[in-house]
């Protein structure tokens, strides 16, 4: 039997990417976004097998509606082998305009909340069987804070401290947790982006190098690589040289903005 694993985000960018790195490896899919349609068009395009696939719709944003795909899923297509919580937002914010935190609490919705409930219905299924692998997708931009990218910032160094936390809870259960922590991704997400973007990765590029760091069950990788260097240089410069690195750096579009 084919090995499965249930990805959000699949509509489009990383999401996307990894669906059809995981099926060009054999493995059948389980594809959760809110734009169910977009993963139709994108599976009919790729000629993908329809008895190697499930699509579910779900708003991460939303934790019964997420949980209810996870369930729908488990039903379905039984306990996935890999989950990979992808599904999230970037956006950029003013903490002094009243609207932006109307944003961050969407923000941590979707890219940490909506993450613990991606995982949970699969951690007792996958407890009981002794097996399985959750992904945590974090960011570079978790490592240290970005001007302009509160919100951004905060979430994802909050899946990187989340997913530390869950793999030493379910270090006794066969579980495995890992955080791939991507730099910047040639996306729709990073496309917007008005700054310049070292070490710009295609997204194949990506997925392909995500998928051998899970298959050798990394806990913890940052991808480009080179990225990662850039991230321990910046954590390692005293706040006064951080900030004057930053300053005047464009920041990332508010909602408001387009």
């Amino acid at each position: 039997m084919a090995k499965l694993i249930f990805i959000t985000g699949a509509s489009s960018g990383i999401g996307q990417a990894l669906a059809w790195r995981y099926y060009q490896a054999g493995f059948s899919l389980a594809l959760v976004a809110r734009r169910t349609q977009e993963i139709q068009t994108w599976a009919d395009r790729r000629q993908l097998d329809p008895s190697r696939y499930q699509i579910y719709s779900a708003d991460v944003a939303v934790i019964d509606s997420i949980v209810a795909a996870a369930a729908q899923c488990l039903q379905r297509q039984g306990v996935p082998d890999v989950v990979i919580a992808n599904a999230g937002v970037s956006i950029g914010m003013d903490t002094s305009v009243r609207d932006d935190l109307e944003v961050m609490s969407r923000t941590f919705a979707i890219n940490n909340v909506g993450l613990a409930a991606t995982f949970h219905a699969f951690i007792d299924p996958m407890a009981q069987r002794g097996s399985g692998t959750l992904v945590g997708i974090g960011s570079v931009a978790g490592i240290r804070g970005l001007p302009g990218h509160g919100a951004y910032c905060a979430s994802k160094a909050g899946v990187i401290s989340y997913c530390e936390s869950l793999r030493g809870e379910l270090r006794q259960s066969g579980i495995q947790v890992m955080t791939i922590c991507p730099g910047y991704i040639d996306t729709p997400l990073t496309q917007k982006n008005r700054y310049a973007m070292p070490f710009l990765m295609h997204a194949d590029d990506f997925a392909n190098t995500a998928f051998q760091a899970i298959d050798a069950g990394v806990s913890y990788r940052v991808i480009p690589w080179q990225m990662g260097w850039v991230a321990k240089g910046l954590r390692l410069l005293p706040n006064w040289l951080f900030d004057k690195v930053l300053s005047g750096r464009p920041r990332k579009r508010r909602i408001s903005e387009g």
